[in-house]
């Protein structure tokens, strides 16, 4: 089912699956060629993270997105993965360092669909928070992150942030080997926070 999500993700993502308009599980299994148990099992994932919402009785339909969610997300995750990742600091090793630099060198490859830039992305910032041994305020700063996943076309899109963002993580990482927690954390609240309020003011100019 893995790869029928990430090609759902993929088609809401680059607009094949538009917005607002009503989805229903034949047309779904008939579109990518599997049977309806997959397509309805999908379906409950992306429901479930926010992807898809219900619409009507038994359909279900892309959410379109909108300013007031995406400044709710990243003002929610900048107080959060702060506070996660200070958690995390004194149990952050040169292995945890090093796989996390692993995954930002992938992220520098240019040839990355948006679906494997934003699992990567949060594989990175995953990698860092998991090691603070906080399950529950990891679950849902992994939820908001699956979120923002959404609006990730915008983001490496019009506003082109990706090299804006490598950047931040190459210093984030940085900070963090060195010792320099404070640095580590004020960085940490600029990329997540400036990259929101970007997002939010391309959204209203454009609603």
């Amino acid at each position: 089912m893995t790869e029928l999500l990430d090609q759902l993700k993929a088609d809401i993502l680059n607009g094949q699956l538009a917005r607002g308009c009503p989805l229903r599980q034949q047309e779904l299994s008939e579109r990518y060629g599997v049977s309806r148990i997959p397509v309805r099992d999908a379906i409950a994932v992306l429901k479930n993270q926010g992807w898809l919402v219900a619409h009507g009785k038994a359909g279900v339909m892309v959410p379109e997105l909108n300013w007031c969610e995406a400044e709710d997300l990243y003002q929610m995750r900048t107080l959060l993965e702060c506070q996660l990742l200070d958690y995390a600091i004194p149990n952050i090793t040169y292995e945890v360092l090093g796989k996390a630099r692993d995954i930002n060198k992938q992220l520098n490859s240019p040839t990355l669909s948006l679906v494997e830039r934003g699992q990567l992305n949060w594989d990175l910032h995953a990698t860092l928070y998991q090691v603070a041994n906080r399950p529950t305020l990891f679950n849902v700063v992994a939820i908001l992150n699956e979120q923002v996943r959404r609006y990730m076309g915008f983001q490496y899109g019009p506003l082109n942030y990706r090299d804006i963002s490598q950047n931040e993580h190459e210093q984030l990482l940085n900070f963090l080997t060195d010792g320099n927690a404070n640095e580590a954390l004020a960085l940490l609240k600029r990329h997540i926070d400036e990259a929101g309020k970007k997002l939010v003011a391309y959204l209203k100019a454009t609603s």
